[in-house]
């Protein structure tokens, strides 16, 4: 093998998790290559141009938070084109011909809240103060390895003892909330709070994304926190964004930063195999034939191709291959990108305003709504009334449309999770009618705006981006599938069982948006940091 094909590190996947992973190790002196399957970079955080140049659009991640300062910060991203521009809040235009309008400014959120009941609205600042004193103490776990819990080995008690210790600041009523968390429904844990029905169906949403379960399913009210803990240097916790460029510029910021570290980049390299000598990785075999040869392989893979496929699962040890046979990675995720030669007007609120056009605007009028779109996928049929989380980045980036025209991003929910399995192009059409529909009664002519759209369901993501079951987390954020169950039991500290082969996919911890958080923690572990 020509020198070419040898270098100190291996990296499967061009995700942001891998492009972040190589530039870290690459600014810490190792030799790295990235191998990447498709003909782009950028995993699922990626920018595409289905109609031509003049429409740029964030085929699926569509909103960045979470990604930590170190990253931006050692990278040097924003030198590399990274630039976030907040989002203004959320706006819910009802059927009823109502509107639910959440800014960020305190005093008008606090009319807004009070159209609906006066009692939310001390209700809304007391819950944002109790969600902002746990994830001062939850927060920072995102970004602490997992200890082998139940492991009575000396330095893994002391990793356990080491966490006990970072809980210090939790007292009984402390634990209490955490465990409500952890286990409640989103549903459940709202009306203990709130009595608006409209207040409440907003709030649900970010329990749900992504998931298969709706908001009246356990564990749902950590999905919701999950999606809190984020800051993007915006100043404000649980801040989102939408990324210059679309969600491309994040990872070609990040591919360029590589790059510019000495990263080499290989793309249309499909890994067929982790070579494995004596219990250690040597490398990998890709399907056409090449061969890479490296001590250190880090896979950004979803787990169950890592493990069952990549690698002889009869090599592993049988614990550990059960656990990743139960990895659960269902979904209902449908994204419907649209270029329109318009904003939508609501009838609700007339004209076009920065806090609408700007900001999230979501359709769920209710918490039952939202139930029975996902108990009609549960069904095996695609929801009669879906909910969208829908955003225009291009009322801030005029580079992704052409003047006076918009790119539209609406992530829906749900399809049946069967859907991965073949593409249902004709029931995913009807199924994008029937949001459209939905808006049209909201803001008409909307219909008449849309010049083109793009449908991405469960089968495209699991085959093209590679996210097995379309789920975008690769991995459902369940309580079984959360910290040191993440993804197996025993490692989930990154490891795995074979020497030399690391994990950093969003199937770990920290994972679940565009984190970066599993690539810091490799790099901190290859790297030899602690």
């Amino acid at each position: 093998m020509s020198d070419a094909h040898r270098f100190d590190v291996i990296v499967i996947g061009g995700g942001h998790n891998g492009l972040t992973a190589a530039g870290l190790l690459a600014k810490r002196g190792r030799r790295v290559v990235v191998l990447e399957r498709r003909d782009v970079v950028g995993g699922a955080a990626i920018t595409e141009t289905p109609w031509g140049p003049a429409y740029k659009v964030t085929a699926l991640s569509y909103v960045v938070s979470l990604l930590p300062p170190t990253i931006i910060e050692e990278l040097a991203l924003p030198r590399f084109g990274y630039m976030v521009y907040p989002q203004h809040g959320y706006f819910a235009p009802r059927a009823d011909g109502r509107y639910l309008m959440l800014p960020e400014d305190r005093a008008r959120r606090a009319a807004e809240v009070g159209k609906f009941e006066p009692a939310d609205v001390a209700a809304l600042e007391a819950w944002d103060a109790w969600l902002g004193r746990l994830a001062a103490v939850l927060g920072p776990l995102l970004t602490t390895v997992p200890p082998r819990i139940g492991s009575r080995h000396p330095r893994e008690l002391w990793r356990q003892l080491a966490l006990a210790w970072k809980l210090r600041r939790l007292d009984a009523t402390g634990v209490a909330d955490v465990t409500r968390l952890m286990t409640m429904s989103v549903a459940d844990l709202l009306d203990d709070s709130f009595a608006s029905p409209a207040l409440k169906g907003v709030l649900a949403v970010s329990g749900i994304i992504g998931t298969w379960a709706g908001p009246r399913s356990p564990g749902t009210a950590y999905v919701m926190a999950h999606h809190k803990m984020g800051d993007v240097g915006l100043g404000q916790q649980g801040a989102w964004g939408f990324p210059a460029g679309g969600m491309g510029g994040v990872t070609q910021a990040l591919a360029a930063a590589a790059r510019a570290a000495g990263v080499t980049i290989v793309t249309e390299a499909e890994v067929a195999r982790i070579e494995v000598d004596d219990g250690a990785v040597t490398g990998v075999a890709l399907a056409d034939g090449r061969a890479y040869q490296a001590p250190v392989v880090i896979a950004t893979t979803h787990p169950q191709r890592t493990f069952l496929e990549h690698l002889d699962p009869a090599a592993l040890p049988a614990d550990f291959v059960a656990a990743i046979r139960r990895w659960k990675s269902r979904s209902g995720v449908v994204k419907v990108n649209l270029a329109l030669d318009r904003l939508p007007e609501f009838a609700c609120k007339p004209g076009v305003d920065p806090e609408v056009h700007g900001g999230t605007i979501v359709l769920a009028d209710d918490v039952d709504e939202i139930e029975a779109a996902f108990q009609d996928a549960a069904a095996g049929r695609p929801a009669a009334r879906p909910f969208a989380d829908v955003c225009i980045p291009s009322v801030f980036d005029p580079t992704l449309a052409p003047p006076g025209h918009h790119v539209m991003s609406m992530f829906t929910q749900w399809v049946p999770h069967g859907f991965a399995d073949a593409p249902h192009a004709a029931d995913l059409d009807a199924y994008a009618d029937r949001l459209i529909a939905r808006v049209e009664a909201l803001a008409p002519g909307f219909t008449a705006s849309i010049r083109h759209r793009q449908i991405i369901g469960p089968h495209a993501m699991a085959t093209t981006y590679g996210l097995a079951g379309g789920n975008i987390f690769h991995g459902e954020l369940s309580a079984s599938q959360l910290f040191h169950m993440r993804p197996a039991p025993g490692f989930a500290d990154y490891t795995t069982p074979v020497r030399g082969l690391y994990q950093a996919s969003s199937a770990t911890h920290g994972g679940g948006g565009v984190t970066g958080i599993p690539a810091l923690q490799v790099v901190r572990r290859i790297a030899g940091a602690r």
